[in-house]
């Protein structure tokens, strides 16, 4: 192991590398190394054309995280889970100045696990019948897992086959994608210390995610590992927190400016995060928000989010996985509510506690237990997530959903997947929270009845998706339960009497009318269920929110 500055190191990656960063959103990325990386470019033009891969999100929507490789010339390619805080990656892919893919965060965490045992790649279920689907023969929606044209382009000429299909009939009849490994030139990790043999603690992170399956993958495929720390320590006080062994290190990279070895890009520390919930009686923590609301704070996503805690008390799940943005609060929602029995867990590794939101997502204060990031994948994909609670950015009239891509002209944007195909085709039951429609919506509950004060100029459910991050009909074919719950309206599929699964409306709000503020506000035909029920009125009632448990 040898002790770089973040200048040296940058100068170690030559043009044409594969580069893997360790990280999610705001915690864990080498800020330190990459912004040299960057500068080194912005000074020299090299390195150039490298092929940058990540599992989860890393960034702050500005100019942190994986965005520093967002400069034509020096990136040719990106494969990455989760686009949304990395914005100067999306203005590349959607002005065409690189390759732009989303794979599955759980099989591109696995896909580091299968480099470094030296397999051919991860043969799996997950991804199937989405955009992540290479048999566009099969449907137009499939597309390999592009998200440009110049990515369309690349997989139609063999250049970058990340994922290919398996013939059914080599496996008993089952169908399955298979995603190649590939070599890693270059990974890029983040710890708290390392000692003088380079082993590396994560004991003042938040999570440690992929560390020691990136650093294993990028060992034995001939690469060389560069990981940045907060300080150098003679030796460590703890094995414990050792994830990575000194072996697998090349270089070591002092951070010397504190802006960039933040806990996350949106916290320096929380000590929360690192400390072991030691109540009784509950498996969600104390630091959850008590929710009291008042008349004036009852909008429509606290609406949307109270129908999600009732729907986790009528399932009594023991296991709850949340996502991002208002999902994320629903967990401290229905603790503060009065409900127990059940564990939130996070992509990142988080076991209970409380998950953050924002730039700190992937961290939960006070969990009970911290797994590796590829280990949560495996319990999530066979099945472990009892209840799921995500939101949808477009719905359509047959239930799909889409997550990944969306928007026209300026408004276009470019999200990734991120875990969201590992989750809802691996758990027991899905939900999906989000206003009907968006963009000025404005709502007002009187005397428990609903009124929009004004309404949303786009609408959330539509003819057919412009991606397809859900298929409704093939996670049907499952028998998996799946709920569409917005703040005056909430859906599920059912198939009609011509055998055709389409969106049915089953629950309106009190007050709201149906033609006018549902059925007008959606740009296709939404069936509507004969036995159609008013929502739980306790939605609607001012004050704090509760239930018997």
């Amino acid at each position: 192991m040898k002790v770089l500055t973040a200048r040296e190191a940058a100068a170690l990656v030559e043009s044409g590398w594969t580069v893997a960063c360790a990280g999610f959103v705001g915690a864990g990325h080498a800020e330190a190394v990459t912004s040299a990386l960057e500068q080194r470019f912005l000074e020299t033009s090299l390195p150039r054309d490298l092929t940058l891969v990540y599992s989860a999100g890393q960034g702050d929507r500005k100019t942190r995280g994986v965005n520093h490789f967002g400069n034509p010339g020096m990136t040719k390619a990106v494969c990455g889970g989760h686009w949304r805080s990395a914005t100067r990656l999306q203005r590349m892919a959607l002005d065409e100045q690189c390759e732009a893919y989303s794979l599955p965060q759980g099989v591109v965490t696995h896909l580091y696990r299968a480099i470094a045992g030296g397999q051919p790649g991860v043969l799996t279920r997950v991804g199937l019948h989405t955009f992540v689907d290479p048999r566009t023969s099969l449907d137009a929606r499939y597309e390999g897992g592009a998200l440009n044209e110049t990515a369309v382009a690349a997989l139609a000429a063999g250049r970058a086959p990340w994922v290919k299909s398996v013939e059914a009939a080599a496996l008993g009849g089952e169908e399955m994608l298979f995603y190649p490994s590939f070599p890693i030139h270059c990974a890029l990790l983040r710890a708290t210390s390392a000692d003088p043999r380079g082993n590396l603690s994560t004991h003042d992170e938040a999570f440690h995610h992929e560390l020691l399956a990136l650093a294993q993958a990028t060992r034995n495929s001939g690469g060389i590992v560069v990981a940045q720390v907060r300080h150098l320590v003679d030796r460590h006080e703890a094995l414990g927190p050792i994830r990575v062994p000194g072996v697998l290190v090349d270089y070591v990279v002092v951070s010397e400016d504190p802006l960039h070895h933040q806990m996350t890009f949106g916290e320096d520390h929380n000590a929360s995060y690192l400390v072991p919930w030691r109540g009784e009686g509950t498996t969600v923590s104390p630091a959850s928000p008590s929710h009291e609301t008042t008349p004036s704070a009852l909008d429509a996503r606290m609406i949307a989010q109270r129908r999600a805690v009732l729907e986790i008390q009528r399932r009594a799940p023991r296991v709850v996985n949340l996502g991002v943005g208002m999902p994320a609060l629903i967990g401290g929602m229905a603790h503060a509510a009065g409900l127990e029995g059940f564990t939130l867990t996070v992509e990142a590794g988080p076991f209970g506690g409380t998950p953050a939101d924002g730039l700190s997502f992937g961290a939960s204060a006070y969990p009970e237990a911290v797994v590796d990031q590829p280990a949560q994948f495996d319990f999530y994909d066979g099945g472990g997530i009892d209840l799921a609670v995500l939101g949808m950015a477009e719905l359509d009239a047959r239930g799909d959903l889409n997550v990944s891509r969306f928007g026209e002209g300026e408004r276009r944007m470019i999200a990734g997947v991120g875990g969201f195909i590992n989750i809802t085709q691996g758990a027991r039951a899905v939900i999906f929270v989000g206003t009907l429609t968006a963009g000025g919506l404005k709502v007002a509950v009187e005397g428990g009845q609903l009124r929009i004060v004004a309404e949303g100029h786009s609408r959330k459910i539509v003819e057919a998706v412009s991606h397809l991050s859900f298929n409704a009909a093939y996670v049907a074919r499952k028998h998996t339960p799946v709920l569409y719950i917005t703040e005056r309206a909430v859906f599920e599929t059912r198939v009609d009497e011509a055998g055709v699964r389409r969106l049915t409306l089953v629950e309106i709000a009190p007050g709201i009318d149906l033609q006018r503020d549902v059925l007008d506000q959606c740009d296709t035909t939404v069936a509507v269920a004969p036995d159609l029920r008013t929502m739980d009125a306790r939605l609607f009632a001012p004050g704090p929110f509760r239930l018997t448990a």
